[in-house]
């Protein structure tokens, strides 16, 4: 596509829009990336600040008219360049679009706009006696960037992700028309399901203006068990063992030694285990003190009878807040040791000891090291490429060739190259390998009959 520039009559035109105090034309560098160390940063042209859905149709409707670029924006917390205005234009910051709308109880449901902070969003249903589980492990982000990546984190393995809890969405397409979709009823066969189809676009069909939420009601009781392991292969092949007795964890996350160790000393946190090669994070809730010591029980015995030399129990508010700045912190950790990538990648749960190993055989080609940590009860296994002493030339040159690596690794064992970070621009590269070209042409039609000027978010996911 060949954008315009954003001339001064169409600054003049946003600020008739949202006012002369939402519009900025200095200082932009700060909205010009997310939380990928790999991108460069690119400011967009000017960053506009609607307040409400009006002022974000107007604005898509003057940039639709114009050939603008928009990339609309939430807490910038992405890992895949989702948010970066790399064709300049008009950066759509959602952060003035942050009122909890309603928390209604009867139907435990919640309606929000895009930028409400997922900590603030915990806290109001919480104080209701209510539960939002989807806990992605960045309480900065915002529930609409959770929407946009379809977003899920370590409580997947009970609770699913983001799309699951989705019961209807406001959002202005490209050309400045609104459509809702959906609404607080539970069931819905009417048509095409577009809210669903919303969720994971990563803003490149539609901007979400107003989002309905399923909550379900909160546990009384949690517990975490930490059992070690000497073999990786044992910890990963006690996930199944647990599933297949009726029982499912909040989350079964697994950390290697080394990582636990980083993480330990990076946040200053010691926790009360020893030193060990494999870890396992298990999470139990309940809503009765008996069933959470039953269910601890049956969980200590599994993990004991396939090979873990140890299992502690974490089952005060104090210590499993402590165990879960350590786990959360980990790509803060690895991000500490230097100039790294980071991403994540998806297989059958059975399969992450082949992918790890894997892993381990990358590392070995390309002379760099690639470490994996993450969600045991799901697949999907986060991954580090990590310099170290490597010069950054020799890095970049080949982090390319060690990611392609890593997700035709993923997908030979019947995986895919994201299971949350998303697509954006820094993985488009590699969606052939995981998604066939008749299934990417789909996409792209898709995308021509919402946004047929290609305005919104271009770039993303794929050219």
């Amino acid at each position: 596509m060949n954008y315009k520039k954003v001339t001064d009559e169409v600054i003049r035109r946003l600020k008739e829009i949202v006012g002369d105090e939402n519009v900025l034309c200095e200082h932009l560098m700060d909205y010009g990336h997310d939380e990928t160390h790999i991108l460069d940063w690119v400011p967009p042209e000017v960053v506009v600040k609607p307040k409400n859905r009006t002022e974000v149709s107007e604005i898509l409707k003057l940039a639709n008219r114009e050939i603008i670029p928009v990339t609309p924006r939430g807490g910038g917390t992405g890992l895949s360049g989702g948010a970066v205005p790399i064709y300049g234009g008009i950066l759509l910051s959602l952060e003035r679009m942050n009122r909890i709308l309603e928390i209604d109880e009867d139907n435990f449901v919640a309606v929000v706009e895009p930028g409400v902070i997922l900590a603030e969003l915990y806290k109001a249903v919480e104080d209701r006696g209510l539960y939002y589980p989807i806990y992605p492990e960045e309480e900065s982000a915002t529930i609409g960037g959770n929407v946009a990546t379809n977003a899920a984190g370590m409580k997947a393995v009970k609770y699913g992700v983001t799309r699951n809890y989705i019961m209807g969405l406001e959002a202005v397409l490209p050309n400045g028309t609104v459509i809702e979709t959906g609404g607080k009823y539970v069931k819905n066969s009417t048509g095409y399901n577009l809210a669903q189809l919303l969720v994971g676009s990563e803003g490149t069909l539609a901007v979400v203006t107003k989002i309905i939420l399923r909550l379900i009601k909160r546990p009384k009781k949690r517990c975490y068990l930490i059992p070690t392991f000497e073999s990786l292969g044992d910890a990963i092949s006690t996930v199944p063992k647990i599933l297949k007795e009726g029982i499912v964890p909040v989350a079964i996350e697994f950390m290697s030694g080394i990582a636990m160790q980083l993480c330990q000393n990076y946040t200053g946190i010691k926790l009360p285990i020893p030193e060990a090669p494999n870890y396992l994070i298990i999470i139990i809730e309940s809503d009765s003190e008996l069933e959470l010591k039953n269910l601890t029980e049956r969980v200590n015995a599994i993990c004991l009878n396939n090979g873990a030399s140890d299992v502690f129990i974490v089952d005060t508010e104090r210590d499993m807040k402590k165990v879960s700045e350590v786990r959360a912190k980990l790509h803060f950790a690895v991000k500490s040791l230097g100039l790294e990538d980071i991403g994540d990648a998806v297989v059958p749960r059975s399969k992450i000891p082949e992918f790890m190993n894997m892993l381990g055989e990358i590392t070995r080609k390309h002379g760099i090291l690639v470490s994996g940590s993450g969600h045991a009860g799901d697949g999907n296994v986060h991954f580090s490429v990590i310099a170290f002493g490597t010069p950054k030339e020799e890095f970049n040159r080949k982090l390319p060739e060690i990611l392609e690596d890593v997700f035709r690794g993923s997908v030979s064992l019947g995986g895919t190259i994201s299971g949350e970070h998303g697509i954006g621009v820094a993985k488009k590269k590699y969606v052939p390998i995981a998604i066939k070209q008749e299934q990417i042409e789909l996409m792209r039609n898709i995308k021509r009959v919402f946004d047929p000027n290609c305005i919104l978010n271009p770039g993303k996911i794929f050219d």
